[in-house]
């Protein structure tokens, strides 16, 4: 005897950790059928036997919902058109049922329809689209876009032509100035691209993916329009210049304060070091190097404490010692719990050793 089927569509993901838009889940009287974008598996109800596909995990907590829907409508014969948010875990995502569409079925209307549904949900969740006026907001949702960006690939590049206004909805990215320098790291909500795309000038900083991102997508000539178009978008963006030129100048004076800030083309961390030890300096020494940050912590002029690349003590120290290029920068002072710390060595003994270890390398 075959089972009548109804086929639920996620229709809009929220960071959901296990399925992506598009993917299906087919009730039959016996079991729910999950179809990926690449495999389908089928999850047995009454025996909890399970085919894992290859690629993806089963989400329990949604499998359980979507039980519970045919278990409160007995069949899926008296199953009407439904709609259904699921429990939630790190994510979650919305699905919907119709009875006019067959498993499977994802013509170009629907997949256009899918997608600007799946948006103007979205919209309402960050605060950027929030002060927009609803009648704006309806005309501008149609060209907006989802794009996906994997780890380390670069999303908008310094000195390039700003053409797109970028709201993250999950994952992060971090932003890049000049010499490699990290500047700050952006995650869900925040809005990059939008300097650019204001003063007409070039791009200032990269912007790298930190952890896989996705995000909201606005192309030059529709923002150019909604923005002439909503004042209160207008006020919204004034208020984010504002704030970045206030956490700039913080910045700046934060540099100055400190008096020692750098590139190490101009002075080898070596030397920087011999200098914090002579001056018997109390601070951390960032510094911005080619394998991300490296973290150098003098008490009086002493190291007691190097993070760099993955690693920590002595062999932190010696990795950081190999650079050649970047920028750096010194913080005096240290918490009180740091200050309990005894140095890693004697300094002179560390930097002398370190060097032999890095001469020993290259030989």
């Amino acid at each position: 005897m075959r089972f009548p089927e109804a086929a639920f569509r996620i229709i809009v993901e929220n960071n959901c950790p296990f399925y992506e838009l598009g993917d299906e889940f087919i009730l039959s009287g016996k079991a729910v059928m999950v179809e990926h974008k690449h495999k389908k598996e089928k999850i047995f109800i009454n025996t909890t036997i399970i085919n894992m596909p290859f690629d993806k995990s089963s989400c329990r907590i949604l499998i359980e919902d979507l039980t519970n829907v045919l278990i409160r409508f007995k069949s899926t014969e008296r199953l009407p058109d439904y709609e259904l948010d699921c429990s939630g875990c790190t994510g979650s995502a919305h699905l919907q049922y119709k009875k006019d569409r067959k498993a499977g079925a994802d013509s170009p209307a629907h997949q256009i329809e899918k997608s600007q549904l799946a948006i103007e949900t979205l919209l309402s969740g960050f605060s950027i689209f929030r002060v927009i006026e609803e009648e704006h907001l309806r005309k501008i949702a149609p060209f907006l876009k989802i794009r996906t960006y994997n780890k380390d690939e670069i999303v908008i590049r310094k000195g390039a032509a700003g053409e797109n206004l970028f709201v993250i909805i999950s994952g992060k990215v971090e932003v890049i100035g000049k010499d490699g320098i990290s500047i700050a790291y952006l995650e869900r909500g925040e809005v990059f691209g939008e300097m650019s795309l204001l003063s007409g000038e070039p791009v200032s900083a990269t912007i790298k993916v930190a952890d896989l991102l996705k995000v909201i997508c606005l192309d030059r000539k529709t923002f150019k329009r909604m923005l002439s178009s909503s004042p209160s978008l207008q006020m919204y963006f004034s208020q984010l210049l504002a704030k970045r030129l206030t956490e700039v100048n913080l910045v700046r004076s934060e540099e100055f304060a400190s008096g020692i800030v750098g590139k190490l083309s101009d002075i080898p961390i070596p030397e920087l070091c011999q200098m914090m030890n002579a001056n018997q300096k109390t601070g951390t020494l960032t510094l911005s190097l080619p394998r991300g940050l490296a973290k150098l912590s003098f008490k009086e002029g002493k190291v007691i404490y190097a993070s760099y690349d993955n690693k920590e003590g002595k062999d932190a120290f010696v990795c950081a010692l190999k650079e050649k290029e970047g920028r750096f920068k010194f913080v005096q002072g240290l918490p009180a719990e740091d200050m309990k710390q005894s140095e890693l060595a004697d300094f002179n003994w560390l930097l002398m050793d370190s060097l032999r270890r890095i001469d020993e390398e290259k030989a």
